[in-house]
C-alpha cells in the first residue's frame, strides 16, 4: 500500500487573547469564510494530501461539518472533540489518522489559525518527512533576540541569523510521533508547547523546511487586522498583475 500524507489541524483553542470577540479566533470570517477555512483548503487543494484530520471545541462539531460542506473539503475524514491542553488534542488527531490509515502514514500537524500557508511549503515537508523522518516549516528571525539563564540572569543578545521560528505544518512517521506521545503520557509530561518540542525531548532529529513569513499564527486581534492587509494587497496585486 502506497504511504500516504494526512494532515492533522488542531483548531481547539478557546481563543482566550482574542478579546474582542465571544467567538473563537479560528472561526473568525473575512469576506465570509473563516480563517479555519482559508487554513484547510490549503490541504484540500493539495494534490499529494491523501486526507485531513480536524480537532475542534466543544460545541462546534457540527459548525465544522457544515463549513465542510460549504467549502467541499471533501477530504476531511473526520471532525474529533479537543483535549484540554494543544498536546492532547493533537495526540487525539493522531489517534483518529492512525485508526483510519494505518501506521504508512506522513503526518503534517499544523494550527487552525494559520490560514497563509503555501503549497510550495506542504510538498518540501511532505518530501523532506519522508526522508529524513521529520520536517519541521520555520522563518527567519528579523529582530534582535536576547536570552537569559533565569528571570534573575543579565539578558544577552543571540546571533539571530542562528535563529529562526518554529511554525507549521510540523511533519513526521506516524508511528514515530504516536510513540513519542505515548512515552510523554507514561511521563506525565503534558506541557510541550508544539510537536517539535515534544520530538526532540525524546532524541528525535529536527530538520527544517523554509516556509513563508507572512504565515502568521492568529492569536490577537493586530494578527487578525494583518491578515486582513495580507488578503487586500494580494488581491490588489492580483487586479493590477502583480
Amino acid at each position: 500500500m502506497a504511504e500516504k500524507n494526512v494532515a492533522v489541524i488542531f483548531a481547539a483553542g478557546s481563543g482566550e487573547r482574542m478579546d474582542h470577540t465571544a467567538r473563537p479566533k479560528q472561526f473568525l470570517e473575512l469576506r465570509g469564510k473563516p480563517v479555519l477555512a482559508y487554513a484547510i483548503e490549503h490541504f484540500q487543494r493539495h494534490r499529494e494530501i491523501d486526507g485531513i484530520i480536524l480537532v475542534t471545541l466543544k460545541g462546534w462539531i457540527d459548525y465544522c461539518t457544515q463549513m465542510a460542506k460549504v467549502w467541499h473539503f471533501d477530504k476531511l475524514a473526520a471532525v474529533e472533540l479537543g483535549g484540554r491542553t494543544s498536546q492532547e488534542s493533537i495526540h487525539i488527531g493522531l489517534e483518529t489518522a492512525h485508526r483510519i490509515y494505518g501506521n504508512d502514514v506522513v503526518v503534517l500537524i499544523y494550527d487552525g489559525v494559520r490560514p497563509l500557508m503555501d503549497e510550495e511549503t506542504i510538498s518540501k515537508c511532505i518530501h523532506c518527512a519522508r526522508e529524513y523522518g521529520s520536517a519541521i516549516t520555520v522563518a527567519p528571525q528579523v529582530e534582535t533576540i536576547m536570552i537569559s539563564k533565569d528571570a534573575n540572569s543579565p539578558y544577552h543578545i543571540v546571533d539571530r541569523d542562528r535563529c529562526r521560528v518554529a511554525r507549521a505544518p510540523q511533519c513526521f512517521y506516524l508511528q514515530d510521533i504516536l510513540k513519542a506521545h505515548e512515552k510523554a503520557m507514561v511521563d506525565r509530561e503534558e506541557s510541550f508547547v508544539d510537536s517539535a518540542s515534544l520530538m526532540e525531548h525524546y532524541g528525535y532529529t529536527l530538520h527544517t523546511v523554509d516556509g513563508p513569513l507572512e504565515n502568521i499564527k492568529i492569536t490577537t486581534s493586530l494578527d487578525f487586522q494583518v491578515f486582513q492587509a495580507i488578503m487586500e494587497c494580494r488581491e490588489q496585486g492580483e487586479l493590477i498583475g502583480l
